[in-house]
């Protein structure tokens, strides 16, 4: 990250919304306890996708790619009371720390874990979502773009988390 860039994120998270004690609590074990920490959203994404959520109302969420938890917590909190965010993640390691923050969280009614490969679990949904969050293997975004497609709601959004790939996709060897 350049300078400037470190100098507006630090600005950024000076001028958002203090996070919960839970969601700091899972960012310090997040770090503490994986090998890929900066895979979290973090607070500013977090925060962003909670107004998101909030904005459009939307009642029924898919996240694609689950990590610990950090943006499904924020996702829920930013869903009316009557919402459910449905979430994937393959990685069955990270179920222990999932759980343990949506029960800490009390988003047990709210956040629906799913376990397993997004590609089997994805054509046995049958909600119609308001909200697709695609934040897991890169490569496969296109694929999850194409399962979720006819699953989303008139009005609705499909966010892909990092599609410049940190500046990569500049690179000539990805282009």
């Amino acid at each position: 990250m350049s300078p400037e860039q470190k100098r507006l994120n630090k600005y950024c998270e000076q001028h958002t919304s203090r996070i919960s004690d839970v969601l700091y609590q899972l960012e310090r074990e997040t770090h503490l306890k994986t090998l890929a920490p900066q895979m979290s959203s973090g607070p500013l994404q977090g925060a962003f996708l909670r107004l998101l959520c909030q904005l459009y109302q939307a009642r029924h969420i898919l996240e694609i790619g689950t990590f610990t938890g950090y943006a499904a917590l924020c996702m829920a909190d930013g869903m009316p009371d009557d919402g459910l965010l449905q979430t994937i993640e393959a990685n069955d390691e990270m179920e222990y720390l999932i759980r343990k923050y949506i029960k800490k969280a009390g988003m047990e009614e709210r956040i629906r874990l799913h376990i397993g490969q997004a590609q089997q679990i994805i054509p046995q949904l049958t909600t119609r979502f308001d909200l697709v969050f695609i934040d897991a293997g890169k490569k496969d975004y296109a694929y999850y773009y194409d399962l979720v497609f006819d699953k989303v709601n008139i009005g609705g959004l499909i966010l892909a988390d990092n599609v410049l790939w940190d500046g990569k996709v500049t690179l000539p060897e990805v282009q």
